[in-house]
C-alpha cells in the first residue's frame, strides 16, 4: 500500500478574519464562510421543522449535524484551475471547464522542484532555478506530469502577515518552459501561480507592457495544463517516484474547484 500524503490546504474560515487589510479583496479565495448547525441547536431545528416533532422525539433530544457553506469563491483553498480560467480559446480551440476534465488526467506523476535557495517575495522565479531544481530531482520532466513548486511559501500561511501576498510567482516564460516539457499539471505552494498583483501592476504601469499582466495564466492558452494553487506539505515528499491525484470537487461549467490533493508515494 502506499503512503498517503495530504497537500491541501484546510480552509478555515477564522482565517478570513485574519487577512491583512490590504487583501480583503481575497477572502473568499482564503475560506468559506461556515455556519455549524449542531445537534443541539441548528441541526435539531431543522430537523424538528422537518418532521414535526418535539426534541424529545430525538434520541437525546438532538437533531443532525449540519453545515451551510457560503462566501466562497471557486478558487478557494487548495484548488484545480480549469483552462477557462485563463481564456475562452486555449490553443485555438473552445477551453475546457472543469467538468470537462476527467479525473486521469488529474492523477499523475509527480515531481517536485525545491527552488527555496532560487527565490525572493513579490519577484519571477528565474529559469535557471527551474532548471536547476528539476536537474536535482534525477530525471527530466516527462509528458502528462504534475511539476509542483516549492517555494517556501507555505511557512508563510499567516494571512495578517504581508508576506503571504508577497509570494514568489512564475511568468509567461516560465510558465512556457514547463509545458514546452511535457508538464500538465502545474501546481504552487504560494497563494497563487503568477506574481503578486501589485507586483504586475506595477510593471504594466512603469512599462506600458501588457504582457506584464497576468502572464503565467495566460501563457496556457499557448499550451494547455492545469494550474493548483495553495498546495502545503510539499516537503513531506520525495523529489519524484510519487503520483499525485487532484480531485475536485464535481461542479458545472466553472472555471476552478477546490480540490483534495493527495500524494501516493510507494514504500
Amino acid at each position: 500500500m502506499p503512503t498517503l500524503i495530504d497537500l491541501t490546504r484546510t480552509m478555515d474560515p477564522e482565517r478570513r478574519a485574519q487577512v491583512h487589510e490590504s487583501f480583503r479583496a481575497l477572502e473568499t479565495v482564503i475560506a468559506p464562510k461556515i455556519e455549524y448547525l449542531r445537534p443541539e441547536s441548528g441541526g435539531l431545528d431543522r430537523m424538528t421543522s422537518i418532521f414535526g416533532c418535539e426534541p424529545s422525539d430525538l434520541p437525546d433530544g438532538e437533531g443532525w449535524g449540519e453545515d451551510l457553506l457560503t462566501d466562497m469563491n471557486t478558487h478557494c483553498g487548495t484548488h484545480v484551475d480549469a483552462p477557462l480560467h485563463s481564456g475562452n480559446r486555449i490553443e485555438g480551440r473552445p477551453a475546457r471547464t472543469l467538468s470537462d476534465i476527467g479525473l486521469d488526467e488529474l492523477f499523475r506523476p509527480g515531481m517536485v522542484l525545491d527552488l527555496r535557495a532560487w527565490v525572493s517575495p513579490g519577484t519571477a522565479i528565474p529559469i535557471e532555478g527551474l532548471e536547476a531544481a528539476v536537474e536535482a530531482t534525477g530525471r527530466d520532466i516527462a509528458e502528462g506530469d504534475a511539476v509542483l513548486l516549492r517555494t517556501g511559501q507555505e511557512d508563510w500561511y499567516t494571512v495578517a502577515d504581508p508576506e503571504y501576498f508577497d509570494y514568489p510567482g512564475m511568468t509567461g516564460e516560465s510558465t512556457r518552459w514547463l509545458t514546452s516539457r511535457g508538464a500538465t499539471i502545474l501546481g504552487t505552494d504560494a497563494m497563487a501561480w503568477d506574481r503578486p498583483f501589485p507586483v504586475m501592476r506595477r510593471a504594466f504601469e512603469e512599462t506600458g507592457d501588457p504582457s506584464q499582466i497576468w502572464d503565467g495564466h495566460f501563457a496556457i492558452r499557448d499550451k494547455e495544463a492545469f494550474i493548483v494553487q495553495q498546495i502545503t506539505n510539499l516537503g513531506a515528499l520525495p523529489l519524484t517516484g510519487f503520483t499525485v491525484g487532484l480531485f475536485p470537487i464535481k461542479l458545472p461549467g466553472t472555471s476552478a474547484a477546490p480540490a483534495r490533493a493527495v500524494a501516493f508515494v510507494d514504500d
